[in-house]
């Protein structure tokens, strides 16, 4: 007998193989069921209650997820404002540096001319 065929007669002939997932999911439903009762045996208080209570908690919810959001409304607006002024910055540095390469090269371009300390020192406009 080979090894595939003596596989599949353990495969039927064991007590647990196929057939024996469905027992456990009943057991499950009985465990359930019980575990429902119980609680419903011992709840600490009415229905009427335990939704005034839900409700109150869902309230809380509510009014601190809106002011989660009026506070992250505030960030991204500080947000806005940090990126406005770092484009502004960033403008200006670059207005800067051109203004920088401009003198840079009539300094040289007056060198290579001829031009004085003296005028090389004067601010181009």
């Amino acid at each position: 007998m080979s090894a595939r065929e003596s596989g599949a007669d353990s495969a039927d002939s064991g007590g647990g193989g196929g057939g024996g997932g469905g027992a456990g999911f009943g057991g499950f439903l009985l465990g359930l069921a019980v575990g429902a009762a119980i609680g419903f045996l011992f709840a600490p208080e009415a229905g009427s209650g335990s939704r005034r209570r839900l409700a109150g908690k869902l309230r809380e919810l509510r009014d601190l997820a809106a002011d989660k959001a009026g506070q992250l409304g505030e960030l991204v607006d500080e947000a806005r404002a940090d990126a406005e002024a770092v484009s502004t910055a960033r403008a200006e540095m670059k207005r800067r540096v051109l203004d920088a390469r401009r003198r840079r090269h009539a300094i040289g371009a007056a060198r290579r001319g001829g031009a004085t300390a003296a005028e090389e020192d004067e601010p181009l406009a």
